[in-house]
């Protein structure tokens, strides 16, 4: 039952429109709640973003309303509190505020403003005719089922995915290398039932486009009216001499590979561990094995990170993860894996075609992804781009395809955001599958309403956390650098041309989250202007949205 709290500190409502507040309520432990005032009205809600409990109070307000975290992009609407962007799924609590006799109080439930969130509304029993498929467990199939309830869509919902489990916090793999199922999933069997989500595990063997149906390995066939593909994507491995032949050699992709990770490095570590590949994957893996492993990264570029980031970026990231004992060999290639001289059906090392030899416990690859569309390869009525992954519409819809979307890993959009007029390309990033698969939802459950536009933004752990808006379809061809760099405390902006097209961030929140505001409306400081010193945290957001 809601109790009356009063705002310690607080004696009036003075905020002034655009203005934040994270406020102390009295008699709750810990007990915080942030005021925001928007269009002269003043809000109170969770003081922590839903996510990883950031706290809200940094984050960048606009003036419409929208109230976008400064870590890793999760947007949250003041008025409702509920969620707009990835990567959080649960909406902010909202409080009735007032002033009285010369102090703020608030309405609330003590439960609530402590857990700093609300559960979403998907109480349903499915109904009618209407039937959704969902083919993958990943994080656009959870955007996706939970925005379809979200949004008031009565009919059937079926997710079908592999993995044995239901969807998890995938991100927290690399990162953090973490193996316990119930630390990562991120709802419970009861929370889908709740919501009259059907979850399958099984594996998806083919589409039958014209007949609107799904089969699978197992035999079974699942009718749809609207089909959602977001099947993700397949780690690369390596065709060299010894990778397909001998043990101890991972991919990372799903949870059991992580549990054999951790049990190759073995309750005391100590091991010599090889990976292959210097951008995000492998370089979050190896910034979690550093710590009781003696770790080497084996890179094709300069630098890591190179393509995407630049030699003078990615050099930055090398020497954080070099503080924490990773050795690098860059402008390296791997010529084989040999057996180990103690058990021959293990890796013992790894061969670089210089003629290093770099001895390995076990081997982790990190050498990227590739769309997984298998069961649609020999597909006549779908016609697969040259690296497997899907050609979708601005909406997701399937090209030839209708109410047939594809989101996440396995599809390639017009990019509308700054630099892209449209170009197609392809993003594999958390948030891109998340908010995707939540524009899919509210195509289908509201077909009148125009899907929101949304930045793409990334996130990663190399001995500091890294922050990315953006996207380079057509590439960059110059840069700014601001902050003290030699800190890693530093935003980089990529330009092409004048125009900022992606920014990079440590240590220097919430410039990120800014500059995807400022994009979004069309808004962003010219390369020459950044150049000149200008901060992009001194712009104002204008109200419209330009992509």
């Amino acid at each position: 039952m809601a109790q009356e709290f009063k705002l310690k500190g607080l004696t009036a409502l003075d905020l002034k429109n655009g203005e934040k507040r994270e406020a102390e309520v009295e008699g709750i432990e810990n007990g915080k709640i942030l005021l925001a005032r928007v269009g002269g009205t003043t809000h109170a809600m969770s003081s922590n973003c839903t996510h990883y409990g950031a706290p809200l109070k940094n984050g960048v307000l606009t003036p419409e309303g929208r109230l976008t975290c400064a870590w890793h992009g999760a947007c949250f609407n003041v008025a409702s509190g509920d969620v707009e962007d990835a990567p959080a799924l649960d909406p902010l609590a909202k409080f009735e505020v007032y002033e009285k006799s010369g102090a703020v109080y608030i309405k609330g439930e003590e439960a609530t403003i402590k857990a700093s969130r609300r559960q979403p509304n998907v109480k349903c029993k499915a109904q009618g005719q209407e039937k959704v498929v969902v083919v993958g467990g990943g994080s656009g199939a959870m955007g996706a089922v939970q925005a379809l309830r979200e949004q008031g869509f009565k009919g059937e919902i079926t997710m079908i995915s592999k993995e044995p489990y239901l969807p998890i916090d995938r991100t927290k793999l690399s990162k953090a290398l973490i193996a316990d199922k119930s630390k990562v999933e991120w709802r419970s069997q009861e929370w889908f039932d709740t919501a009259s989500i059907g979850t399958i595990s099984d594996e998806v063997s083919s589409v039958d486009f014209k007949s609107k149906s799904v089969s699978t390995k197992s035999g079974q066939s699942y009718p749809y009216t609207k089909l959602v593909l977001c099947s993700g994507g397949t780690p690369k491995a390596l065709p060299m001499p010894g990778f397909k032949d001998l043990s101890n050699i991972f991919l990372l992709r799903t949870l059991p590979d992580v549990q054999a990770i951790l049990g190759a490095v073995g309750e005391k570590g100590g091991k010599n561990v090889v990976v292959v590949g210097s951008s995000f994957i492998g370089m979050e893996v190896s910034n979690a094995l550093s710590k009781n492993n003696n770790v080497t990264v084996v890179g094709m570029e300069s630098a890591p990170l190179e393509r995407v980031m630049g030699s003078e970026v990615g050099k930055i990231f090398q020497k954080l993860i070099s503080k924490n004992g990773v050795k690098f060999h860059m402008e390296a290639s791997v010529d084989s894996a040999k057996p180990s001289q103690d058990d021959s059906s293990k890796v013992g090392s790894v061969s670089l075609k210089d003629g290093t030899s770099l001895p390995a416990d076990f081997v982790v690859l990190g050498i990227g992804v590739a769309p997984a569309t298998e069961y649609l390869r020999d597909n006549s009525a779908i016609q697969l781009e040259q690296d497997g992954s899907i050609k979708t519409n601005e909406s997701f819809e399937v090209a030839g395809q209708s109410g047939v979307y594809a989101i996440g890993d396995i599809a390639t959009y017009p990019y509308h955001g700054p630099g892209g007029n449209g170009s197609l390309t392809r993003i594999e990033h958390w948030n891109v599958a998340q908010n995707a698969g939540r524009s899919v939802a509210a195509s289908i459950a509201k077909p009148s309403e125009k899907a929101k536009p949304f930045i793409p933004v990334f996130w990663s752990a190399m001995g500091s956390q890294l922050r990315y808006c953006g996207n380079t379809p057509n590439g960059w061809d110059d840069m700014v650098l601001q902050g003290q760099p030699d800190e890693a405390k530093f935003a980089a902006f990529y330009g092409k041309g004048d125009t900022v097209v992606a920014v990079a961030s440590m240590q220097m929140d919430p410039v990120m989250s800014q500059s995807a505001e400022l994009m979004r409306r069309g808004s962003m400081l010219p390369l020459s202007e950044l150049r000149k010193g200008k901060s992009v945290l001194d712009v104002g957001l204008p109200s419209e949205i330009k992509i």
